[in-house]
């Protein structure tokens, strides 16, 4: 492509880097998890998935209990989240009856992960939102937006001009565009400005979706809560940061979720947050469940609870970096986890493990 037609955006190189249907980073292979490239919270604790079900039970309950309902998982991963959070809406019988579960997933070897994890539960795999049943929808999306590809700018002496990739030398090598570009935004000499368009339409897509039949969506991910100059796109392979053009479609790439765009995005509803990931479990009542799974628990499991607690809460970990924003109708109260000060404890509600 690049012998044919020039430099290609980082845009461009992310989306083939990741989805090429042959070659791409999620076509290829299973990345999560300990022998994979990164490990998300689903599969840190079942205590995230759990509380993640009760708080779409909650959120059901605020929209007036619609059935049928769709619960729909953006980007799945291996389908932990989904199995645990539909263990704990069994405590929500009407609920557990009321929904059908869909999964959207482009990648054939995450989409069998999925359905090992999944056994027996009735669930519809898609490739993307339009082909999802009419009615209400309850949409999670978990590490999911920061895979959509970003594109980047550098200021330079004569303005913005566009972050691209070419191919000299045998290796694939960063290049910036001849012509600066017509970005307005301030910035140092420098500086580096990222946006990703395809974030804000997958936005407004779910936007335009609860807006035409109702629900609500719960988005966390790893990002900044104002749009502000900065480099975040990385490389990951092995739990490893490498360059982005070591190791094309072998290395999973993603950047950092500007949630002040994807609120700009989300016409026709009501954004909730962001708020941290620390602050969201916390006032869902993270640390009540953790007690209650560690008083039944021999002392090696005491410890790995208390680990995970410590690793999805502590800031310096993914307490702070991760936040957690939500849609739901226009004029609707706030969801769980987004009331002043502290929210509704769900873990009160209690699951088995």
């Amino acid at each position: 492509m690049i012998e044919h037609s020039g430099p290609i955006s980082l845009a461009r190189y992310m989306a083939l880097c990741l989805s090429d249907p042959d070659f791409g980073y999620y076509t290829q292979g299973e990345p999560i998890g300990a022998a994979g490239d990164f490990v998300t919270a689903p599969e840190i604790s079942q205590m995230f998935g759990e509380l993640i079900g009760l708080w779409c039970a909650v959120t059901w309950r605020q929209l007036g209990a619609p059935a049928p309902v769709n619960l729909v998982e953006l980007g799945p991963g291996r389908g932990t989240l989904m199995k645990d959070a539909l263990r704990a809406i069994q405590a929500e019988p009407a609920f557990a009856r009321a929904l059908t579960p869909h999964l959207v997933e482009t990648g054939a070897r995450l989409r069998a992960a999925q359905q090992r994890t999944l056994a027996g539960t009735p669930a519809t795999w898609h490739n993307d939102l339009t082909t999802l049943p009419p009615g209400s929808v309850l949409v999670l999306a978990n590490e999911f937006f920061d895979t959509l590809p970003a594109q980047q700018y550098e200021k330079r002496e004569d303005g913005w001009r566009e972050r691209q990739v070419t191919y000299r030398e045998e290796a694939f090598q960063p290049y910036l565009s001849e012509m600066p570009c017509a970005l307005d935004r301030a910035g140092d000499i420098g500086d580096v400005f990222e946006q990703a368009p395809a974030r804000e339409h997958y936005m407004a897509d779910i936007a335009a979706r609860l807006h035409a039949e109702g629900g609500a969506a719960l988005i966390i991910d790893y990002g900044h809560v104002k749009s502000a100059n900065g480099d975040t796109l990385q490389a990951v392979r092995a739990h490893q940061a490498q360059s982005l053009y070591a190791e094309p479609g072998l290395a999973d790439l993603t950047s950092h979720v500007d949630f002040e765009a994807l609120c700009r995005a989300a016409m026709g509803v009501q954004s909730h947050g962001p708020v941290t990931q620390g602050n969201f479990l916390r006032s869902l009542g993270i640390e009540a469940r953790a007690a209650a799974l560690q008083r039944t628990a021999s002392a090696p499991q005491a410890r790995d609870i208390g680990s995970a607690l410590n690793r999805l809460l502590d800031p310096r970990q993914m307490g702070q970096l991760f936040k957690v924003m939500a849609l739901n109708p226009l004029g609707s109260a706030p969801p769980a986890g987004f009331e002043r000060p502290e929210g509704a404890r769900l873990a009160a509600h209690g699951t088995t493990a």
